[in-house]
């Protein structure tokens, strides 16, 4: 069975950091990306950023791109974003997801979507941990 268990949310003021981590079971976890995706109240789900576990290669939403860092321990079979120079419009519940992902392919999207739109074409999903970023 596939589990995805999302922690490390939490308050913080602007400026500050946060880590979250997702450790993944139940799958080959270096077959695999893993994404961190965001729903703020009243908005879609966005994709944040994700790792092909296979390569290594990550990707980025515009919005994160310097601020936010993900990396991979395939000992571990975790996934983290490492946070830093967090805004208020952070603020959202945060998931990461799982979707089988072969050598050197980029995140799957729904054109015209690109795959930060595309959350729905990731089968397995964690519970959420929320992120509040105060001003």
């Amino acid at each position: 069975e596939v589990q995805l268990q999302a922690s490390g949310g939490g308050l913080v003021q602007a400026g500050g950091s946060l880590r979250l981590s997702c450790a993944a079971s139940g799958f080959s976890f270096d077959d695999y990306a893993i994404g961190w995706f965001r729903q703020a109240p009243g908005k879609e789900r966005e994709g944040v950023s994700s790792i092909n576990n296979n390569d290594g290669t990550t990707y980025y939403t515009d919005s994160v791109k310097g601020r936010f860092t993900i990396s991979s321990d395939n000992a571990k079979n975790t996934v983290y974003l490492q946070m830093d120079s967090l805004k208020p419009e952070d603020t959202a519940v945060y998931y990461c997801a799982a979707v089988y992902r072969e050598y050197g392919r980029a995140p799957p999207t729904a054109p015209p979507r690109p795959w930060t739109t595309s959350w729905y074409r990731w089968p397995y999903w964690g519970q959420g941990t929320q992120v509040t970023v105060s001003s």
